[in-house]
């Protein structure tokens, strides 16, 4: 037992004076000269800069990640939207074609111009969603 005690006391001093050359050749943590502690404070301040890049960087990816997701969903709810307008102007455009024998024509006059208008409104608006398409 005796024997047993010896070797545990041994193994306890060289693993201390492991630790002790392991402080000493990394600056000691703080617990060196006062020029280890000044440079300790200058890895210190560097380290929290380079984590708050880190963290802004991040941050500043997930928005970017989130502004196309949105874009993309514009884009898609945008063209479906151009698809039914496009139909309503063919419609108007279809019933003011059809429809002339009203009494003066006010209706089917007014039919035709918009579903023309309404036609335009759709062409510049894929053509919007055509170029957000293509950032």
């Amino acid at each position: 037992m005796e024997a047993i005690r010896k070797q545990a006391t041994k193994l306890r001093e060289q693993v201390a004076r492991q630790q002790q050359a392991v402080f000493k050749q990394f600056g000691g943590g703080g617990y060196g000269g006062s020029d280890n502690v000044v440079t300790d404070e200058a890895e210190l301040h560097q380290h929290q800069r380079l984590e708050r890049l880190y963290i802004s960087t991040r941050a500043g990816k997930h928005f970017q990640r989130d502004i196309v997701r949105g874009v993309e969903g514009y884009i898609v709810t945008g063209s479906k939207q151009v698809e039914i307008g496009t139909k309503l102007s063919e419609d108007s455009r279809k019933y003011g074609s059809d429809n002339t024998c009203t009494s003066g024509n006010t209706l089917s006059k007014a039919a035709l111009s918009y579903g023309r208008a309404r036609a335009q409104m759709e062409k510049e608006r894929g053509n919007l969603l055509k170029a957000l398409g293509t950032q």
